[in-house]
């Protein structure tokens, strides 16, 4: 039988994985608590974000105005929302790493200032961490390979990508209104539907305005070395021109529409293609397209530990299950375990129960699920789903799991380094600077992680 990779869309398959493991429910409760409180340094912490600033320091070299103007973004700017729409790579669905994306631009007596988030060099992007900085042209904060902003993935002129107060234009700025009708129209020529080519000629507006240029023509990225050029045309006429264009000065010199205007939300393609329902999103991204839905409640419980699992064992049916925190043999005595620890240790073949323990310490069901969260930075949802397996008290033995939580420490470790600007930038390997040995319990393993 086909499976649905095989049948289907493997890039939708990928960015359903993504919705399920890169921003997850706790860390989206996390950050809106403490938004709604009025923390927006706490929400950026919930969130997985680093603060290159302090307003204080902000205040004393540009003034009470321009500090009153960032603030009140910082506390209208809901960081996981922006985690949820950064910039990913193809393959993996990891954050893009080494970019630097203007969130707000400001005019000030001291010269243009921006806010920005940076995502870090691809060797110290363990954790999936993101910081915000200003930036006003000259270096500041940690070394970062691209300290100038990317003109293709500026959000400046897409607030509704972080900012709560314009986060219910999604609909509309991303064409979802059309495509998420009950009859929605077909893309214009023949584009796929990853193409929001709807909206060009209202964003190509929007991106010359923004620069102080005349209504005019704009270029569109499709690929490393595919260009199409969009004339936006009056008001009254059907249809904007849209021409291909090679790769020649003049269409290297137009305007560049960013990716957020040239692309339909992969959000908007699950949901058309049915692979995820409005409780899979965001709540804010799920509140802008599915305007009529009713979240359900988003409310973490912590995961409790399943019933005991039975297997054969010598021909009777016996029982595994967690014990004082530990995976135990549930219908063998302490002594039989011991003793036949002792054997399997000498060579000899262990029981059934004991073979069934050491599988899932070693490589449980659930790796798959562990290794997903980790990659994407979410440290306490594997944990949990670890502790749920295996037990808070656990001692973990040589294998995949192990692997992927000391593999998740080095990183961390790397990343602190990275912030620290102890690493040269061409160094990309983060088991160069881990030469500490790997925790060996869980509960070691928790506070390390959150230690780095």
């Amino acid at each position: 039988m086909l499976t649905r990779t095989a049948i289907g869309n493997p890039r939708l398959d990928r960015w359903r994985q993504v919705r399920a493991f890169a921003v997850p429910p706790t860390m989206i409760e996390t950050a809106t608590v403490r938004r709604l409180a009025g923390d927006w340094a706490g929400a950026c912490a919930g969130a997985g974000f680093d603060v290159d600033f302090r307003l204080a320091a902000v205040r004393r070299s540009r003034g009470r105005g321009f500090e009153d103007r960032l603030r009140d973004d910082l506390r209208n700017m809901a960081p996981d929302l922006l985690r949820w729409h950064m910039p990913r790579t193809a393959d993996d669905g990891l954050l893009r790493p080494g970019l630097t994306i203007v969130l707000a631009r400001y005019a000030d007596d001291g010269g243009p200032v921006s806010l920005v988030a940076r995502t870090p060099p691809a060797w110290a992007g363990a954790g999936q961490r993101i910081s915000l900085a200003l930036w006003d042209g000259t270096p500041s904060g940690p070394p970062h390979p691209h300290p100038h902003p990317h003109p293709r993935f500026r959000l400046d002129l897409h607030r509704h990508l972080w900012d709560v107060r314009q986060a219910g234009e999604l609909r509309f700025r991303s064409g979802a209104d059309a495509l998420l009708g009950d009859d929605p129209p077909g893309t214009p020529g023949e584009l796929p539907d990853a193409h929001a080519a709807g909206r060009w000629p209202d964003e190509a507006r929007i991106l010359r305005a923004a620069a102080g240029l005349a209504p005019g023509p704009v270029a569109v990225r499709l690929g490393s070395r595919c260009r199409m050029i969009v004339h936006p045309t009056g008001d009254g006429t059907p249809e904007p021109r849209i021409v291909a264009a090679p790769l020649d000065a003049a269409a290297l010199a137009l305007p560049v529409l960013p990716d957020a205007a040239t692309w339909v939300p992969p959000d908007v393609e699950l949901l058309r293609a049915g692979l995820v329902d409005a409780d899979d999103l965001h709540p804010l991204v799920a509140a802008a397209l599915v305007p009529d839905h009713t979240p359900a409640d988003r409310t973490a419980s912590v995961p409790q530990p399943g019933a005991p699992v039975v297997l054969d064992c010598n021909g009777a049916r016996h029982r595994i299950g967690l014990v004082d925190g530990v995976l135990t043999a549930l219908d063998h005595d302490p002594d039989t375990i011991r003793r036949e620890e002792l054997l399997a240790a000498l060579g000899g073949p262990p029981l059934p129960c004991l073979r069934a323990i050491d599988t899932a310490h070693r490589r449980p069901d659930r790796l798959a699920e562990v290794r997903a969260r980790l990659d994407h930075g979410d440290v306490a949802g594997a944990l949990v789903v670890v502790e749920t397996l295996l037990g808070p008290e656990a001692v973990l033995r040589d294998g995949p799991l192990r692997d992927a939580l000391q593999a998740a420490v080095d990183g961390r470790v790397a990343y602190g380094l990275y912030r620290s600007g102890l690493l040269p930038r061409g160094r990309r390997n983060p088991h160069h600077v881990a030469g500490h040995g790997g925790p060996r319990r869980i509960r070691r393993n928790r506070t390390l992680l959150r230690r780095t």
